[in-house]
């Protein structure tokens, strides 16, 4: 007897016999020659065959890759709970649907009498965008019987913090017979996503066995809040406690701390012991040692790691770090030339890459070339400027004197200015000494920002640069009126792996004595090869209290951590300086001659680039 070749038999045989190897798809056109192959053997409605198809579907991230996985959905008679998973999960990670279609597809999956199982929640769990929806996916997580899942129970929690519902949050924690990891883990990183860090913390002080996910998810809430030694000091508890979980992410997220800090020696630590310890190097970790490197003012170093990067280590992110890298160290040229590069390795730029290479334009002073990369953005790439990239031109035309060229773009540009952008042409105003336009955008900012000290600082100085002593006044009393406190500036300097701060005008340093008399000294020096403090100067961004007869401009942060770091290094050692503010001209023009006198290289990070002194020159050109 012949059989045929519907006999259910048969197609069993057939489904055991060809081999289908999805895992080697790798477009779509292969795709349905696969599905063809199914069909042709009388096995398009076989649960286990076309959920792969769907799923490969789903994860394509294209409009007709998900239409075509919609119909191979359809063509199953009767889908099973395992089909409506993989489509519910491959439709979250392709994000090209509205959420709330996967909801309707659960709805879908209930309405033909297919219970959801404990693969189902998470997903579901992870598409709600409001907590009205997430709240009837927790009764139903419970009324079919998934209550003590750990996984579900772990998605419940995420959840609840995502829409900062904290309490509800703890309520579903304390509901777990025994909190792993993800449940501990999910509630830390919920409290520190709100800002709630010392909250954060006591729960992480009440978790029994802490792995590598809680140690780096606490120390990432420090480090994201600015509280970098705090991070530090949680990192030396980690290596104390335990030696063996320094892994990518805690790696990660502490050469941030390094950054942030400009702790070049803990950086370089870190760096080393991932090579050491072989500690697989992605592109987010490859990126954050690219940036330690750069904003620790080690550039050379920093190229020399990113030219031996694999290349799909080099993805956008560490081009635009090494990019930012160059511009924040003046080199424009050289970021340019990175740039074609990158362009000719067919990495695709994009709004963050122009926004690094205009900087470095305007910190270089290329007003043709940042021009050209503006318009080069829209043409080539159909990137539209955001806020950002006009205030990179309006810094880079003000910084060329192009004050009344500023004000046009930002006339003319679509979107209303912020206080950032408007602030930047008060500053060129009061480089350019344009008194008019500077008091009308200095109002303007003063009245976006009322409490922002720098606005009023800045409106002051360009007073006190035309002699306008009444207009000084009037702004330091408009200060008082409103009780806004001048930013104290600061600085901070690495010797021998310890990161040491100093506030303007410190006078309560354990080596307070030792450190002013080096700084006196240091003055004396200076002075006998021309130094006159700038008097103007001293109405920068400080909170001192004058003593008579004394400039508060010798105890500029800055000067206080460049005197310690002359009384704690070897000649000849390179002096690394890191500043919240941005340097004062007259701190400026006291670094150049320190660098002679001394015969010091000091590298210099202020607020928005670095200054690397040597010789009496500074690698800014004076172009700052």
């Amino acid at each position: 007897m012949v059989m045929s070749m519907s006999s259910p038999s048969v197609q069993v045989q057939m489904h055991v016999a060809v081999p289908f190897h999805f895992e080697k798809c790798q477009s779509m056109s292969q795709l349905r020659q696969y599905h063809s192959q199914i069909i042709r053997l009388g096995l398009s409605s076989h649960n286990h065959l076309i959920p792969p198809l769907v799923n490969f579907c789903a994860r394509a991230n294209t409009s007709d890759a998900l239409t075509y996985a919609l119909k191979l959905f359809d063509s199953i008679p009767q889908p099973d709970d395992f089909l409506y998973n993989t489509i519910i999960k491959g439709f979250l990670h392709s994000q090209l649907l509205p959420t709330n279609f996967i909801l309707l597809f659960y709805s879908h999956m209930l309405q033909n009498s297919v219970l959801p199982n404990n693969f189902t929640f998470p997903s579901l769990l992870r598409a709600c965008r409001k907590i009205q929806h997430g709240k009837q996916i927790h009764a139903h997580l419970f009324k079919f019987g998934f209550g003590a899942h750990s996984v579900s129970l772990n998605s419940l929690i995420h959840m609840y913090v995502t829409f900062q519902a904290l309490e509800e949050a703890r309520r579903v924690f304390y509901t777990i017979p025994h909190p792993d990891s993800v449940s501990w883990t999910s509630l830390i990183s919920g409290y520190s996503k709100w800002g709630l860090i010392d909250e954060a913390f006591t729960i992480f002080q009440l978790m029994p066995q802490k792995d590598s996910a809680s140690w780096n998810a606490m120390m990432a809430a420090y480090v994201q809040t600015n509280r970098f030694h705090e991070a530090f000091a949680l990192f030396d508890r980690m290596k104390a406690e335990n030696n063996n979980v320094l892994d990518k992410f805690v790696a990660a997220t502490m050469l941030s701390a390094c950054t942030g800090l400009g702790a070049l020696n803990q950086g370089k630590w870190i760096h080393e012991y991932i090579e050491r310890n072989g500690i697989e190097l992605d592109s987010k970790l490859a990126t954050a040692i690219v940036d330690m490197y750069c904003k620790c003012g080690c550039l050379e170093k920093a190229l020399q790691v990113f030219h031996s990067l694999p290349l799909p280590c080099r993805g956008t992110s560490s081009w635009n770090c090494m990019i930012g890298g160059l511009a924040m160290h003046g080199n424009g040229e050289a970021a340019i030339q990175l740039f074609k590069e990158m362009e000719r390795q067919m990495v695709a730029p994009d709004n963050i890459t122009f926004l690094n290479l205009l900087t470095a334009c305007a910190h270089s002073g290329l007003v043709e070339e940042g021009h050209n990369y503006f318009s080069y953005m829209i043409r080539v790439y159909g990137i539209e400027p955001r806020m950002e990239h006009f205030g990179c031109m309006v810094d880079l035309l003000g910084r060329a004197g192009m004050v009344q060229e500023a004000r046009k773009l930002i006339d003319e540009m679509p979107l209303t200015p912020d206080v950032t952008v408007l602030g930047t042409l008060l500053g060129a105003c009061k480089k350019y000494r344009n008194i008019e336009l500077g008091e009308e955008i200095g109002r303007r900012v003063i009245e976006l920002e009322p409490n922002n000290s720098g606005r009023y600082v800045l409106l002051a100085n360009l007073y006190a640069n035309a002699g306008k002593w009444e207009g000084v006044a009037k702004v330091r009393k408009l200060m008082d009126d409103r009780g806004v406190k001048k930013a104290p500036g600061f600085s901070m300097i690495e010797l021998q792996g310890t990161v040491h701060e100093f506030i303007a005008g410190e006078r309560n340093h354990p080596q307070a004595k030792e450190l002013h008399a080096k700084v006196y000294e240091m003055l004396e020096h200076l002075k006998s090869v021309g130094y006159v403090a700038d008097t103007i100067g001293a109405l920068h961004g400080h909170d001192l209290d004058e003593e008579e007869g004394v400039n508060p401009l010798y105890f500029h942060s800055e000067k206080l951590a460049i005197a310690f770091g002359l009384l704690r290094t070897k000649p000849g050692e390179t002096l690394r300086v890191f500043k919240n503010l941005r340097i004062c001209e007259d701190c400026h023009h006291a670094c150049k001659l320190i660098s002679t006198v001394f015969d010091r290289e000091i590298i210099v990070r202020d607020r928005t680039r670095f200054h690397r002194f040597k010789m009496g020159q500074c690698s800014c050109q004076d172009y700052w």
